[in-house]
């Protein structure tokens, strides 16, 4: 039988375990976010199905057309996306 202390050390791990953010929900949102930018600059690219980060506010994100992008934040804090 589980004592009522150890039940709720484990109720409590598996809250925490719940509660983190997933790095695959901020991936899909990410690669989203990296759609939007690239599509707003009017630049092809469909969809960006993978994104590498390189720094702070700095990736590159391949297309679903073959277009690879860097996108970064420039020093006058606009979205810029470089063809690769």
């Amino acid at each position: 039988m589980i004592t009522r202390a150890r039940a709720s050390a484990l109720l409590f791990s598996l809250a925490a375990l719940f509660a983190t953010a997933s790095p695959a929900a901020e991936d899909v949102t990410l690669l989203k976010d990296l759609t939007s930018v690239i599509m707003l600059l009017g630049m092809p690219c469909g969809e960006v199905v993978s994104a590498r980060q390189q720094a702070a506010n700095d990736h590159v994100a391949s297309c679903k057309n073959g277009n690879r992008y860097r996108v970064f934040v420039n020093a006058e804090g606009r979205a810029v996306a470089q063809k690769q």
